[in-house]
């Protein structure tokens, strides 16, 4: 079985480039690349420009306490021209930015965000739901009716870049994760051009159990290990 290349998290970093849809995998505090969003953060004077962001939240930001968690440096930093998001209330930046219209916010459902992830990485061109008729969330999509049932149709939400958090990855990239870090990051393994997986532990090939790998090696592209060196 193939190696997967292990490069550092500022290399990681490196590779986004201007403009790209960027979907990061965790949930508030958990299961977050860490690591490879402080690179992309200082990266910022050379700038891999303002890109679209695609999270299930926006981090949790608290300026009195110093605090920035997951995404949060990210929008701090207004690295994000866009953000396709189900939850920013644990950030007043992001309310900020987009109640000054720095930064365009898409709020989503978080059922339909992950739903629409996931239909990215299966090739599917979206999904049929009955989430948010009646609100503004059905504002300018199309409905369609299936056995007497209104449903909206949600298009699929792929990405060019996921990077996405892991508990431990054999050489050749076999994912798995911890917990409740098994939440956005394997759909977003499966519905991006590039992957970059910062894992905590990498072990020999061969030294995982294949029952208990999350995200096969197929999906991933490059390895990064949490705070170590190439």
């Amino acid at each position: 079985m193939i190696q997967k290349p292990l490069v550092s998290a500022a290399e990681a970093a490196a590779m986004i480039k201007p403009g790209d849809v960027v979907q990061v995998g965790g949930f508030l505090d958990c299961g977050s690349p860490d690591g490879i969003i402080s690179e992309i953060v200082a990266l910022k004077d050379k700038a891999p420009g303002r890109l679209c962001l695609v999270c299930n939240d926006s981090g949790v930001y608290d300026e009195s306490k110093g605090r920035a968690s997951s995404i949060a440096p990210l929008i701090k930093a207004k690295l994000a021209a866009k953000i396709i998001v189900s939850h920013i209330g644990t950030n007043p930046e992001t309310q900020r930015q987009m109640n000054a219209g720095e930064t365009e916010v898409v709020l989503v459902p978080q059922g339909t965000l992950a739903e629409r992830v996931r239909a990215a990485g299966a090739g599917l061109g979206g999904i049929l739901t009955p989430t948010g008729l009646g609100t503004e969330v059905e504002t300018g999509k199309q409905k369609l009716t299936v056995g007497n049932k209104v449903y909206l149709l949600e298009e699929a939400l792929p990405g060019d870049v996921a990077i996405i958090k892991a508990k431990k990855a054999d050489k050749a990239g076999n994912l798995v994760y911890s917990k409740t870090a098994r939440n956005f990051n394997p759909l977003m393994a499966t519905a991006c051009k590039l992957v970059i997986a910062e894992v905590e532990e990498l072990v020999e090939i061969g030294q995982i159990d294949p029952d208990q790998v999350h995200t096969p090696s197929i999906f991933v592209d490059y390895l990064v290990l949490s705070g170590g060196a190439k």
